[in-house]
């Protein structure tokens, strides 16, 4: 039950976050990003129980139906809103904080290969623009604002808003 409890508050997070969504029931059915979620849920559960082809079966299903690609170890916490979703990636080692959103055409991904951590940490109540590419180790802290396009090879201070490419910080709140 607790399951379909977490699903019902993650659509329920949605509608107040987005204000094009009418209800709960548009957001079950035409969603992109909650359908992504739901996939990678599954798919991150075999991988933590070493069934590792299973997990990669179900989210290469998910790529295929949602657009969106999201590696079953990555680490995502509650409430990932991903807003039009199309062209999202989010690579193996990443770790998602909790109330993120993020933009269509976003990728947490890695800038050379290595046997540890490759991907972004990402705090809570982060905001990532459209089209934003957050590449390597790096952490963004929380309540930071990535804008639109913004290249992001550094990290970035909790409360800061960075743009540009590369990115550069605009504003920091204390």
């Amino acid at each position: 039950m607790k399951c379909l409890t977490d699903i019902i508050a993650a659509a329920e997070m949605i509608k107040k976050r987005d204000p094009a969504a009418h209800s709960l029931l548009e957001i079950f059915m035409t969603y992109s990003g909650f359908h992504a979620l739901a996939y990678y849920r599954a798919a991150h559960w075999f991988y933590q129980h070493k069934f590792y082809l299973l997990a990669a079966l179900i989210s290469h299903s998910g790529k295929m139906t949602t657009g969106i690609e999201i590696h079953p170890g990555a680490k995502i916490g509650k409430f990932l809103f991903i807003d039009h979703g199309n062209g999202v990636v989010i690579g193996q080692t990443a770790v998602i904080g909790d109330n993120v959103t993020i933009m269509h055409n976003v990728t947490l991904g890695s800038r050379k290969q290595m046997n540890d951590r490759r991907h972004p940490i990402v705090g809570n109540n982060v905001f990532i623009g459209a089209g934003a590419q957050l590449l390597g180790p790096i952490t963004i802290g929380a309540k930071a604002k990535i804008g639109a396009g913004t290249i992001v090879l550094i990290d970035v201070p909790e409360g800061a808003t960075i743009v540009g490419n590369p990115g550069h910080l605009v504003t920091r709140k204390k």
